[in-house]
């Protein structure tokens, strides 16, 4: 019985984390917002216990600031951290790619048949993600563009450690991006939708075009922070 709680628990804490990370993610929980446990527990009709857990992991994920005195705040990123999110992810992603001559998981001839079918899957991702971009429907893209770069960089890097802080990154790229974009009057033009051309690189095993790719898109989104400090280039958003 203690076991079988303690799991209940446990999964109950991953379900309040996830739902207040969708909070952050969605910026109904916006930078600088603080709460305490009980309003969370009071909110969620829960214990404290696995509230503060979730809490807990959302601080180790760099979401949400610990204050003892005060509770928790929601982080507030920088144009700069941003920028810095960008440089950290292109440094690992340009040292998967050249770590060794088969960097992909697919060799010319064709993936193998569990690599194939997993692609399939990011491949879907990839364009649901695309076609959101396209439309400007950023709260649905956001979660399709999250669950596509973390099964994609599970397959490309073979390394979980490596895919994990990828998916730290990317998740705390768009907890910054999310209130600027919402405020942008050209939306559409910063919503990357490269995602099918990406996955088909990697799909034929071709480690430049999908490092080119890549690239492309950290130029894109540094672009686009140096904007966020230039009103004039912003259009007054």
């Amino acid at each position: 019985m203690p076991a079988s709680g303690a799991v209940t628990r446990s999964t109950l804490s991953r379900q309040i984390a996830d739902a207040l990370r969708d909070e952050v993610l969605a910026g109904r929980l916006e930078a600088g917002r603080e709460f305490t446990v009980k309003q969370i527990a009071e909110q969620y009709g829960v214990s404290a216990t696995p509230v503060r857990e979730a809490l807990v992991d959302l601080c180790a994920q760099g979401l949400l600031d610990s204050d003892q005195h005060r509770g928790f705040r929601v982080h507030q990123y920088s144009v700069d951290d941003y920028r810095r999110m960008v440089e950290a992810r292109m440094l690992v992603v340009d040292g998967i790619f050249r770590r060794r001559a088969t960097a992909l998981p697919c060799p010319p001839q064709g993936p193998e048949p569990g690599v194939g079918v997993a692609l399939v899957s990011v491949r879907r991702r990839g364009e649901a993600a695309a076609r959101a971009a396209r439309a400007g429907d950023l709260d649905v893209l956001i979660g399709y563009d999250i669950r596509y770069w973390h099964e994609l960089g599970r397959l490309v890097a073979a390394n979980d450690h490596l895919a994990d802080f990828l998916h730290r990154l990317r998740v705390q790229a768009w907890v910054f991006s999310v209130p600027h974009l919402r405020s942008e009057r050209a939306l559409l033009g910063w919503l990357w939708s490269g995602h099918v051309d990406l996955v088909d690189a990697v799909t034929r095993g071709d480690a430049d075009a999908a490092l080119a790719v890549v690239r492309a898109y950290n130029a894109h989104s540094l672009e686009w922070a140096d904007r966020l400090e230039d009103p004039e280039r912003r259009g007054g958003a």
